[in-house]
């Protein structure tokens, strides 16, 4: 590729993050007269993938693995034939993140949501009661893709008062340290724009601008949390379709269907997914860890290095809830991600299922040793 077409492929493709990083690994495909792109969408054996000639569509018959987790993905850099009918994706170029989660099969298999992402933002709805639980599921998920997690809570419109929706805030940061929590509504009232609308919320909306401008980030969350209402404002235009929120209970209603990624007027991409009723861990527990940052921090002051927090003496993280320093529900949830996360790892791992055998058979040597101090020395025949 000659020095001319290398800036023109740079200037075109610098809008969806292409950079000097990305123009090295795809050298020597260069090489082979292949043209870079990144995918915007992904249908079955087919994708849409931009390129500096334009938008172009591309079989992906070449590079479908067996393994689900390289199968093409929207975020995805690519080379591409630069003609034929049809013409074919020959290549991904290696991935800096990826966000997986786990199928609802029985097969143990991995599903990519979104690759090369900077940012993941949750967005979770105010008009419904607050899951933290599956709040730290999306955190955990997003902090073991490599990606920066932004919990945006949505509808902040629909919690009037003004105390009631700070407390909401403050629960959700309890859920999620070092984490950044955008209230924000997308509201149109009275000619008034969203970014007008948001400053009413402590100018969430253009912080989040702020923070996704520049780079890649997916926008994750449950059907109805207003992820297509939010992508809208944050393009300035209505390019993803959006449908009213039921009167009954005011849930919004499953409106986008696939993985799109869309470059933002501000600078940066963002990818818009379908809502995710199932968020089941994949080889999280870098990121589980990192989520209850502070009941691992907690771990390290107790007597035993393998204490369980269950009822061992010098327990740190059981004094912390003694004393109203963690709340117990924290402890609750990080003892459910770990034990889901083991399983999950379990199923490729057998070093691993013989541990959490091993471990079973100790805890219930404990437990039987309880029972038989707890009964005495006088116990019936």
């Amino acid at each position: 590729m000659s020095s001319s077409s290398a800036s023109s492929v740079s200037s075109a493709l610098a809008p969806y993050g292409w950079d000097e990083a990305w123009a090295e690994a795809f050298a020597p495909y260069a090489t082979e007269g292949l043209l870079p792109g990144r995918v915007v969408r992904v249908d079955r054996g087919q994708c849409d993938v931009v390129t500096a000639d334009g938008l172009l569509r591309a079989d992906t018959a070449f590079v479908t693995p067996h393994d689900p987790l390289r199968v093409v993905c929207t975020g995805d850099w690519v080379a591409v034939e630069p003609g034929g009918n049809p013409r074919y994706v020959r290549t991904c170029l290696p991935r800096r993140t990826a966000f997986v989660r786990s199928t609802s099969s029985q097969r143990s298999e991995g599903q990519i949501l979104a690759a090369n992402v900077d940012h993941a933002v949750i967005a979770v709805s105010l008009a419904l009661e607050l899951d933290l639980g599956r709040i730290e599921r999306f955190l955990a998920l997003a902090w073991e893709s490599g990606a920066q997690p932004v919990v945006v809570l949505t509808k902040a419109d629909l919690v009037p008062d003004g105390v009631t929706r700070s407390h909401l805030v403050q629960d959700v940061e309890t859920s999620a340290p070092g984490v950044p929590v955008v209230p924000v509504s997308c509201v149109h009232e009275g000619g008034t724009s969203p970014l007008e609308r948001s400053r009413e919320f402590g100018g969430g909306l253009a912080l989040l601008a702020a923070i996704v401008g520049g780079g890649t980030s997916v926008l994750l969350g449950q059907s109805g949390a207003g992820k297509s209402t939010l992508a809208n404002a944050l393009l300035g235009e209505d390019v993803m379709a959006v449908q009213a929120t039921r009167d009954v209970d005011g849930k919004g209603r499953h409106t986008t269907t696939t993985r799109n990624l869309l470059a933002l007027p501000g600078g940066g991409v963002l990818i818009d997914t379908p809502g995710l009723r199932g968020v089941g861990l994949w080889d999280a527990g870098a990121g589980v860890g990192q989520v209850f940052s502070e009941i691992e921090e907690l771990a390290e002051r107790c007597r035993f290095h393998d204490c369980a927090h269950e009822a061992e003496p010098g327990c740190a993280v059981l004094a912390a809830i003694e004393t109203g320093e963690l709340p117990e529900r924290r402890l609750q949830s990080y003892r459910k991600l770990l034990r889901e996360n083991q399983r999950i790892v379990a199923k490729t791992d057998a070093r691993l299922r013989a541990e959490i055998r091993k471990d079973w058979k100790r805890k219930g040597a404990i437990g039987k040793a309880a029972m038989e101090a707890k009964r005495g020395p006088y116990r019936r025949s």
